[in-house]
């Protein structure tokens, strides 16, 4: 668990950077720092792991005062993954992904085996990339291995600012779904720096929102979206803050709550999703005329009924309703 007790960064001439944060990351969790440009994100994620000095207050890790602790051995127990993905040019992909275990000494066996799990964990052949460099991957590959760089000596704490912000938003889109898939294997505790409310909301188990070094609403994302705190947090969000809430849900939850409708064909256009398909893509599909009629099937591809607007919107009905109560 990190907690954050009245901190404070506060530069000459009393410039506040971070101004009296308090809050918690719960073990296991993916928490995310998001906010305007200059809010302070990025330099409460650095006060972490010492890359920034705190002016006052204090950071904990498991209870342990991070000021008290050795600043090398403590970022070595600390995965950081940043949006450059920081790679040593020079180096092979196997010597960037086992640079902290060389650090710790690990034999060659562990070094190698750590090495394949961690390439398989992320989708890219170990043998394929084990000689070759930086240069010749493209940049979600590069980010890939940032990422596996980052677990190698499996921290129980990864920082990571904007590690997807770099990259064109289909290659984002799948590492995001990509890591979230790690995470339900790893169940890191996760302190994560975004600028892209979609991304906080998709990824995030609670979002903290920053303004001038201080925190406006720390909430799961769910009540973010549907009860912002004032009108600063509703217009971040946006206008559009139901439609987002929607990435939250799945079909299997509509489910939960109403009945799916009839497979009606009759000639129109009809496309097929599976259950764990988003509500927001099924809502995007028909606003957006993909077809007429979205058939729902399960693991098996049992098809199980259809989902119309009119269901959407009943079920949005029954949420909301649940949230107010």
């Amino acid at each position: 668990m990190i907690t954050f007790e009245d901190v404070t960064k506060e530069y000459e001439q009393g410039v506040k950077a971070i101004d009296d944060v308090s809050l918690e990351v719960e073990d296991g969790n993916i928490v995310i720092l998001i906010g305007p440009s200059g809010c302070g994100k990025t330099t409460l994620l650095r006060m972490v792991n010492q890359l920034e000095t705190i002016t006052g207050g204090s950071i904990l890790i498991d209870g342990k005062n991070v000021g008290d602790m050795k600043t090398i051995e403590m970022r070595r127990n600390i995965g950081y993954v940043i949006q450059s993905n920081g790679l040593f040019p020079n180096m092979t992909i196997e010597d960037n992904v086992v640079v902290v275990p060389n650090l710790l000494g690990w034999d060659r066996k562990r070094k190698t085996d750590r090495y394949n799990y961690l390439m398989d964990l992320i989708g890219l052949n170990p043998d394929e990339f084990k000689k070759r460099y930086p240069h010749e991957l493209s940049g979600g590959q590069q980010q890939r291995i940032g990422v596996a760089r980052a677990l190698a000596a499996d921290p129980p704490l990864m920082l990571m600012d904007e590690p997807f912000g770099a990259l064109d938003p289909i290659i984002r889109n799948k590492l995001q779904e990509e890591f979230l898939q790690i995470q339900k294997e790893l169940k890191k505790t996760i302190l994560f720096v975004s600028h892209d409310i979609d991304e906080a909301v998709k990824m995030g188990d609670k979002i903290a929102l920053l303004r001038e070094g201080r925190v406006m609403q720390y909430d799961k994302p769910a009540i973010l979206l549907n009860k912002p705190k004032n009108d600063f947090v509703s217009e971040f969000v946006g206008q559009d803050r139901v439609l987002k809430s929607m990435s939250l849900y799945d079909i299997k939850d509509l489910e939960k709550e109403v009945d799916l409708a009839p497979v009606k064909r009759n000639g129109k256009e009809t496309k097929t999703i599976e259950e764990n398909t988003s509500l927001r893509n099924a809502i995007s599909m028909l606003l957006n005329q993909e077809a007429d009629n979205i058939v729902i099937t399960d693991d098996s591809g049992k098809e199980k009924g259809s989902v119309t607007l009119e269901l959407i919107e009943k079920f949005l009905q029954l949420e909301l309703r649940q949230k107010s109560s």
